[in-house]
């Protein structure tokens, strides 16, 4: 048994990492590997060869981005569509949207209507799909996942759904969280955008910490050029660090905002810089927020985010 009261001797740095051979040595080293690999090559070339075309047909990370086939939907998928199940419809179509396959997105456009009531959007594989769509570097493919999650939740596109779902919000505030994400969803599909932008800003200031925190990602999902504004104050000023995140998140990067719209943010970040009132958590993200919309890595320097900006932003 070891006996705890001896100390050992401290570990040499020979231990964790041997020393490296001398310079001279590792030269020759390598100079007979090679000779003998000459050698061989000259004997019998067929094994080198094949062993360099193994190599070559290795796909490496570092490459270009290597098609393993047409982003396009085959004949023999868009005809058996009709014999599938709405369930599978959604999920294949979703699948290929979020892949960019052509014609995917068209497909869920022409078809969703009829998916209304029939879909499980809270079961995998769909569920899976739709949270990786709805993070898609690509606005339709966002936009197609809301289309499916309203089809899911039987929810059509119209005033009466949004007048049921807010008399729900009165009186289920245990289901607020997702009442206002669904509200969003609504709203950002064109269904009554202006009277849900008046909800969200209203619970913007509600005493309760989810559903401000909610009713930034609506604003979010709403995506009006005039949540822009709020979204930036939620950012500097709410109580909450979960509040605050979360506008940071919808202004730069989540919801349903353009590129375009997103940088018209950029200003009132770079006003947050200089915000000696941010704690470092808030004042971190105000960086990322700017990395995010803009690009540009520039870390958490002030002097290059102007200067940045004073090249690249709108006159």
């Amino acid at each position: 048994m070891k006996d705890e009261n001896v100390q050992e001797p401290p570990i040499t740095p020979e231990e964790i990492r041997p020393a490296n051979p001398g310079l001279g040595k590792r030269f020759f080293v390598v100079l007979a590997i090679g000779f003998i690999f000459l050698l061989l090559a000259a004997a019998n070339p067929a094994p080198i060869k094949a062993a360099w075309a193994e190599f070559e047909r290795i796909i490496q990370l570092k490459s270009d981005p290597l098609p393993a086939s047409p982003a396009k939907l085959s004949g023999h998928e868009i005809e058996g569509l009709s014999s599938m199940a709405p369930q599978q419809q959604a999920e294949l179509l979703m699948e290929r949207a979020i892949n960019h396959y052509e014609g995917a997105i068209e497909l869920i456009e022409k078809n969703v209507s009829g998916w209304y009531g029939q879909l499980e959007v809270e079961k995998d594989p769909l569920a899976n799909l739709l949270n990786t769509a709805i993070n898609a570097n690509d606005l339709r493919v966002r936009a197609a996942s809301l289309e499916i999650t309203l089809a899911g939740y039987n929810l059509p596109k119209s005033p009466e759904s949004v007048d049921k779902l807010l008399t729900r919000l009165q009186d289920e505030r245990e289901h607020r969280a997702w009442l206002l994400w669904i509200l969003g969803v609504l709203g950002n599909r064109g269904v009554e955008t202006a009277r849900l932008e008046t909800v969200f800003l209203d619970r913007i200031h509600d005493p309760d910490q989810t559903t401000r925190a909610y009713a930034v990602v609506g604003l979010g999902l709403l995506a009006t050029d005039s949540s822009i504004a709020p979204l930036l104050e939620s950012f500097r000023s709410d109580l909450s660090p979960n509040v605050r995140e979360g506008a940071a998140c919808a202004l730069a990067q989540s919801g349903m905002f353009t590129q375009e719209q997103r940088l018209r943010a950029v200003p009132g970040l770079l006003q947050m810089m200089d915000d000696a009132t941010l704690d470092p958590a808030t004042r971190s993200w105000v960086f990322q927020a700017l990395q995010d919309i803009t690009g540009a890595g520039l870390g958490s320097n002030p002097a290059a985010w102007r200067d940045w900006w004073s090249h690249h932003g709108r006159r």
